[in-house]
């Protein structure tokens, strides 16, 4: 029989403090009276960890991709639990009390996460700057842009159901693992509980993987690559309504400011937030349509608005509007051909050449757009090796 509780640890160069952690694990399972496993997911080890996990009981997993993500990924894959709990080989987690864990995961949770504010953090455990910068900024960012429920977003100790884990499908590498484990959870409206836990200074003589600056960077972008509504879409709305009502107020006549005159020169720059906005929102369907094509993020049910963005209508809408342009650039060969045409007349002609060329901008952008979000959104097999 399968056992319900898998331990994995993901392992690089951890010979210092990887045997107590797994008998810290084994003493869970064994004081609990859980069937559980402890596997050490290696990620290429040279100081002799694999033997070590071998000689205490574990079972071992070489994961030949380099990074975090990886390791723990292909580490909860090959494990046979029904639930799974995940943390650092370091020492700093204390895997002989994850009764709280359990407890939540066989009450149904689909993934329970530690909090370590509310726990304990023990001093020399965490920098300031990721105790009161890093961790704080980054969960709010993540509990604004995706409501999850967590407030410590980047616990390092957390469990979760295999099945739960598989339908996540997670695909980042790196140390973005942990908030892509969250916000996937998040959006698939998955049962996310906290639970207390303690973090402990880790027992290692060598500096950790893990780089401050580096780390929070790549989390932030990751999080912000996952929301395109508020990376592109949002500000790229908020870009084109304010050059739209700037040129609309310019186009019929001069605005005066006191003594400051708006006139052309301001009308070319709203034409330009009105053609950089509609690139932003068209950079949200694209990236959107994108990541939900290569599995990034879940795909969602069918709405009215993803069945109007097809490549026929994208095309007529941007002929259309190419077409708007046209019928300015005829007015104003028109009006610039006649008898009646002065001097006083040329800030009008440059008015319509501007809002024709905008015109023309943006009916391109929306038929090129078209055929590239078409090729997105191409049915298409899954790739299958040849067989040799």
């Amino acid at each position: 029989m399968n056992p319900e509780l898998s331990i994995v640890m993901p392992c690089l160069n951890e010979a210092e403090t990887l045997e107590i952690c797994i008998e810290k694990a084994f003493a869970f399972l064994k004081r609990s009276n859980v069937s559980g496993e402890v596997i050490v997911a290696d990620n290429g080890s040279s100081d002799g960890s694999q033997d070590i996990a071998q000689r205490c009981g574990a079972r071992v997993v070489n994961v030949p991709i380099r990074g975090y993500g990886a390791a723990l990924y292909h580490g909860v894959v090959a494990s046979h639990g029904i639930y799974c709990v995940m943390g650092d080989s370091d020492d700093s987690y204390d895997f002989s009390q994850l009764d709280f864990f359990l407890d939540r995961l066989r009450s149904g949770a689909d993934l329970v996460m530690g909090n370590r504010f509310r726990g304990g953090i023990a001093p020399g455990a965490m920098p300031w700057k990721n105790r009161y910068i890093g961790n704080p900024v980054l969960t709010f960012i993540g509990r604004f842009l995706f409501k999850c429920p967590a407030s410590d977003f980047h616990c390092g100790l957390r469990a979760f159901s295999k099945e739960a884990f598989m339908r996540m499908d997670l695909r980042t590498t790196g140390m973005e693992f942990a908030s892509e484990m969250v916000i996937k959870a998040t959006l698939l409206n998955m049962k996310i509980v906290e639970v207390p836990t303690t973090l402990s200074p880790d027992g290692r003589s060598r500096p950790p993987h893990l780089r401050p600056y580096r780390d929070g960077w790549r989390h932030l972008r990751f999080m912000l690559l996952f929301s395109p509504n508020w990376l592109f879409l949002y500000p790229g709305i908020a870009l084109m309504l304010m050059g739209l009502i700037i040129g609309a107020s310019l186009f019929i006549s001069p605005i005066y400011i006191g003594n400051i005159r708006f006139g052309i020169d301001t009308l070319i720059y709203s034409a330009m937030m009105i053609q950089v906005g509609f690139q932003s929102i068209l950079f949200m369907v694209l990236s959107r349509s994108f990541a939900i094509q290569e599995g990034i993020i879940p795909r969602p049910a069918p709405n009215r608005f993803d069945r109007f963005l097809r490549l026929e209508y994208g095309v007529i809408a941007g002929l259309s509007l190419m077409l708007i342009g046209g019928t300015f650039v005829g007015h104003a060969v028109h009006f610039w051909s006649s008898a009646n045409f002065g001097n006083l007349d040329v800030e009008y002609i440059t008015r319509i050449v501007i809002v024709s060329s905008a015109f023309f901008s943006l009916g391109f952008e929306i038929t090129l757009s078209s055929f590239l979000l078409g090729t997105f959104r191409l049915n298409i097999r899954s790739l299958i090796p040849p067989q040799k």
